[in-house]
């Protein structure tokens, strides 16, 4: 017997894929507007450590004996220029730019080593950062629909 190629009427048909290839996961897309969000919200925080670290040289822990031994201006600098980048990608990202996709993984990977090596100077807030990171660049790797369906759809 050979099933109808037809569903009965009310009953409900699955979505097409889309031509080209897979849809993907929806996680994954509402995932891609959310790391957008949060590269933004990063790149924001990235931005107010930076101005702190550059304002006043006593608002982090001074370390001693650490490999990675900037001065306090220096890694300020350091999270001004990569938050005010992160900006922009998050919102490119939120526009559907393609090319933030790739920028936002590659700032993310960034600035994830970056706050691994600011670790020492505060641990809460750079690991809050790391975790971030890794959802961003989990999120951009993992959606493989095309990021203007996402803005048109809205």
């Amino acid at each position: 017997m050979s099933q109808p190629s037809t569903p009965a009427p009310g009953a409900s048909r699955p979505a097409d894929p889309r031509p080209g290839g897979t849809s993907g996961s929806p996680w994954a897309a509402g995932g891609t507007v959310f790391a957008g969000v949060l590269l933004f919200v990063d790149g924001i925080l990235g931005v107010l450590k930076g101005i702190a670290g550059i304002a006043s040289d006593d608002v982090y822990t001074r370390i001693n004996d650490y490999v990675f031994k900037f001065s306090v201006t220096s890694w300020g600098w350091i999270h001004l220029i990569l938050g005010v980048i992160l900006i922009l990608v998050g919102l490119g990202i939120l526009k559907g730019a393609t090319w933030a996709r790739g920028a936002g993984v590659v700032l993310a990977s960034l600035n994830l080593i970056a706050n691994f090596m600011w670790l020492p100077y505060t641990p809460v807030w750079a690991i809050v950062t790391i975790a971030i990171d890794v959802f961003v660049i989990w999120a951009l790797c993992a959606d493989r629909s095309n990021p203007s369906d996402l803005v048109r759809s809205s």
